[in-house]
């Protein structure tokens, strides 16, 4: 089978790089619009990651898609696939 015909469970999400500080970890910002249940009303949730990056390759700013993988640290769950 290619790579291209195998089709990946896990979740992808899409964000911004805040930190590049650690070595091998970034921290990637999701950000995701909710509306409120009462007044309908549009608003941002953004949440925080920590995604491993082999090279150290991505730098703060960069826009990034990350992917559950196993657990490879206390808090770092997601690694990066790829940089737009």
């Amino acid at each position: 089978m290619t790579e291209k015909t195998i089709q990946s469970k896990r979740r992808r999400l899409k964000g911004e790089v805040v930190s590049d500080k650690m070595d091998k970890t970034v921290v990637v910002k999701v950000d995701r619009t909710v509306i409120h249940s009462k007044y309908l009303k549009r608003y941002t949730i953004s949440k925080r990651y920590k995604a491993h990056d082999e090279e150290n390759e991505a730098k703060t700013g960069d826009l990034v898609t990350i992917e559950e993988t196993r657990p490879l640290s206390k808090g770092k769950r997601w690694r990066i696939v790829k940089q737009a």
